[in-house]
């Protein structure tokens, strides 16, 4: 794969933070703006910002889907580069803005340029930024989940797998079945309770047959769905987003923001 340099030596980032990590983990949006930072960028969080538009996407109100798009996107433009902690919202703004705006020429015209700035995080900071590695430890065993939309979307595997390799004294596994889905899908895992569930219960499994610590991921989402079966089951594995593991911020227990020292 060719990387896209930067000709920017210090690109602009706005980093869009996403709902999940907004009302759910903020040390995730922390620790991503903690190695963009590392990584040379100058970062802005535009106050701004909303959700994607992908719950209403997916149920099929395009109209609402269209003027969050709208919002993101005039937010947003002024950036090199939107960088997402979340493989689904990236693959959101990166792949399905345009198909929104399809009968709009101006607004389509807008949306493409939008979205060939968008990246999810830690493909951003290999694939662009050419971070190779980084300067955390955490002694741990962890097992590493594949989000769907960031596997299948946008091509998201080796990336993080190639910086939590370089975390000094992590020990960490592939599941048996990688590219299996967990059963959240957004809105999926409420209509589809039932079956949902079902295939929840096989990634738990899977999960729990490779014996480790921590469960480490790259989309909130995911991570707060099986976070949740696991917590039911009263199994002891901590559940953490690829960013707090990859900027140090495991330590302590779900930070609301910013590193000791």
């Amino acid at each position: 794969m060719n990387k896209a340099i930067p000709s920017n030596p210090r690109p602009r980032v706005g980093l869009f933070v996403t709902c999940l990590v907004d009302l759910f983990r903020p040390s995730v949006g922390f620790s991503s703006l903690h190695l963009l930072e590392d990584a040379g960028c100058e970062v802005t969080v535009p106050e701004g910002q909303s959700c994607c538009g992908q719950p209403a996407y997916n149920l099929g109100e395009q109209e609402g889907a269209r003027d969050l798009a709208r919002m993101t996107i005039e937010n947003f433009e002024e950036f090199d580069y939107v960088v997402a902690p979340s493989g689904s919202c990236a693959g959101m703004l990166k792949r399905h803005y345009p198909e929104l705006f399809k009968d709009e020429p101006e607004w389509a015209r807008r949306a493409k340029a939008f979205s060939d700035k968008v990246h999810e995080l830690v493909s951003f900071l290999t694939d662009v930024m050419d971070i190779k590695s980084v300067d955390a430890q955490l002694k741990r065993r962890a097992a590493y989940h594949d989000a769907c939309s960031g596997l299948r979307e946008l091509g998201i595997s080796s990336q993080p797998r190639t910086l939590l390799r370089t975390v000094k004294g992590l020990e960490l596994s592939d599941l048996s079945d990688p590219q299996a889905c967990c059963g959240f899908g957004g809105t999926f895992s409420i209509n589809y309770g039932d079956i949902s569930n079902a295939i929840l219960e096989k990634k738990v499994a899977d999960i729990l047959g490779k014996e480790p610590d921590l469960l480490i991921g790259g989309d909130l989402g995911c991570l707060m769905n099986i976070e949740g079966k696991l917590k039911r089951m009263g199994a002891k594995v901590e559940v953490r987003h690829v960013a707090e593991v990859l900027a140090g911020d495991v330590a302590r227990d779900k930070p609301a923001g910013g590193r000791k020292g």
